[in-house]
């Protein structure tokens, strides 16, 4: 007979366990807790909102956080944007704009002459009566993983439009497959897991103790992180990307704005792979077999014999079809025969097999269409689009400088796509019907920017001088580039005279434009200190923002 004492014992013990195991959870949560609060009270550690109160000519703002990239990038590797600031009170009539993307975006080499202030020249000379207000966020390294928490911080601002152009760093970007920056290739729980944290002032104090200072090296920093596209972990880069861009765009719409999402062009005629592997269990033999073919195939395509470097070149390809500068050869020999619709076909496979992927490959600009279209935003298919401008339908260095970063032309391409995405309800809005003749020209447009000739030697100069480090110096076809931009460099310049006349013109047109102030300003330092300093004052984005000459003292 079963007594009572016996049919109460494995609830007790059950209740007994549940508290026991309740306890030892609860009480570190609580200590947690307690150790957050107390580091915030002693201020250790920082606010990593994105942005943080400040004032713009004495009125409230909302200014960009210095330390908000901090949970994505080691101690001492932070890479921020052109530093912006959004006004507490959005002003009548105006139209607020927020790109999102990474250096492509911000229009490096040079964010003054980005595809977004060609976008805002365009916009103003069309709708005078309207302010636009754009705020590239575009930075340097980020990925998806950072693009959603901007979107968040921006969500408030009041947006009425949203610009995405992302995806060439979304491998080696904070938590991609063969990123340098954080760990690698994981779920996207554990990725915002690991983002929370570090957001936390206990991540912050751990992290700054576990985590060596390291300084920015460039592209040289990914060289050891080869990730071929058979890669195990390229699945978790492609879904992590796509459930980003939906967060994103779900938090665009929730704020009542616009979404465009855009594909992203790359440099494909131009840009050799800047890294590539072989297959999977490729034997010596075979090895050897392929390294003669190829080498047989270079020596024929010297000597201008394509048909026969073809044919080298695919005997090749049947011994081993995942070597990205292979699928280059073929593609560049292809060209030379005239078949333009064979070549750039393996151009695009040799950037989707390079191995340092910091281009978007193909399957990143199917997601970016796909979620576009499942998600109802906007679609400015840049890829196309570039394609369509391009010599026989293959991009090249006249777009895009070397990989992914856009020339005048690329830029100002861009820019007019979006232009004629956006104003189609504008003009409804405004009731000023829109044509083909209502895009200002290029010239027109950099004019207005101050895009003079002597800028123009300097990005080349300085793209030049990007070229001569690795990994561009591993790549296939290097002296061409270094010759096309040296080329660009030796061009003929203007005196300084014309130079400060193109500013003072495009100043006297745009007097509010701070960018313009900064390289004006940046510009007189070696002609006219006093004139450069009061220039640069001109071009703080916030009261009490440090600006500082080229020569690194800080313009007070």
């Amino acid at each position: 007979m079963t007594t009572i004492t016996e049919i109460e014992t494995p609830v007790h013990d059950w209740r007994f366990w549940a508290a026991r195991i309740a306890t030892a959870i609860f009480i570190p949560i609580v200590l947690l807790g307690i150790a957050e609060v107390v580091l915030r009270i002693f201020a250790v550690g920082f606010d990593p909102s994105l942005t943080v109160p400040c004032t713009i000519q004495g009125k409230p703002g909302s200014c960009y956080n210095l330390f908000f990239p901090a949970p994505f990038f080691p101690p001492g590797m932070i890479k921020t944007p052109q530093a912006y600031a959004i006004p507490a009170d959005k002003p009548a009539g105006a139209y607020r704009i927020v790109v999102l993307g990474e250096s492509a975006a911000m229009g490096d080499p040079d964010p003054a002459y980005g595809f977004s202030r060609y976008l805002e020249v365009m916009l103003r000379e069309k709708f005078p009566s309207m302010k636009f207000e754009v705020v590239n966020t575009g930075s340097v390294a980020i990925n998806s993983h950072v693009l959603l928490p901007i979107a968040k911080g921006l969500a408030w601002q009041h947006p009425d439009l949203f610009i995405i152009y992302s995806g060439n760093n979304e491998v080696v970007g904070p938590y991609g497959a063969g990123t340098a920056l954080t760990s690698s290739g994981m779920s996207l729980p554990v990725i915002r897991a690991s983002i929370f944290f570090r957001s936390t002032r206990i991540g912050q104090l751990l992290t700054k103790l576990g985590t060596q200072k390291r300084e920015w090296g460039g592209m040289e920093m990914f060289l050891d992180k080869q990730v071929p596209a058979s890669s195990p972990l390229m699945k978790y880069t492609y879904a992590n990307f796509e459930s980003n861009l939906r967060d994103t765009i779900a938090v665009a719409r929730a704020a009542g704005a616009r979404v465009i999402v855009a594909t992203v062009a790359t440099n494909l005629k131009d840009c050799a792979p800047f890294a590539s592997l072989h297959r999977e269990g490729l034997t010596q033999d075979a090895l050897q077999s392929w390294s003669a073919l190829v080498q047989q195939g270079s020596n024929l395509e010297e000597s201008r014999d394509y048909p026969g470097a073809l044919k080298s070149y695919l005997s090749a390809l049947q011994i081993d079809d995942q070597y990205a500068e292979l699928e280059f050869r073929i593609a560049r020999v292809l060209w030379r025969l005239g078949d333009y619709t064979g070549a750039r076909g393996h151009y695009s496979r040799a950037r989707d097999l390079d191995t340092l992927r910091f281009r978007a490959d193909s399957k990143i600009n199917q997601i970016n269409r796909a979620v576009a279209a499942s998600t109802g935003a906007e679609v400015v298919d840049a890829e196309r689009i570039f394609d369509n401008e391009s010599a026989n339908g293959v991009v090249g260095s006249e777009l895009v400088y070397e990989h992914v970063h856009l020339t005048p032309n690329g830029n100002y391409l861009l820019a007019r796509s979006m232009f004629q995405e956006i104003v189609g309800r504008l003009a409804q809005s405004t009731g000023q019907p829109v044509s083909a003749n209502d895009v200002p020209s290029q010239v027109e447009c950099e004019q207005r920017l101050a895009f003079t000739e002597h800028d123009r030697t300097r990005i080349a100069r300085e793209m030049l001088q990007r070229l001569q480090k690795p990994p561009f110096t591993n790549q296939l076809n290097h002296a061409d580039q270094v010759l096309r931009l040296s080329i660009a460099e030796a061009a003929p310049g203007e005196g300084p005279d014309q130079t400060a006349s193109e500013y003072h013109w495009a100043i006297r047109k745009m007097p509010d434009d701070r960018v313009l102030h900064y390289n004006f300003g940046l510009f007189l330092f070696d002609y006219d200190r006093n004139a450069a300093t009061q220039q640069l004052r001109m071009s703080r984005p916030w009261d009490g923002f440090p600006v500082f000459a080229p020569d690194g003292t800080l313009v007070e």
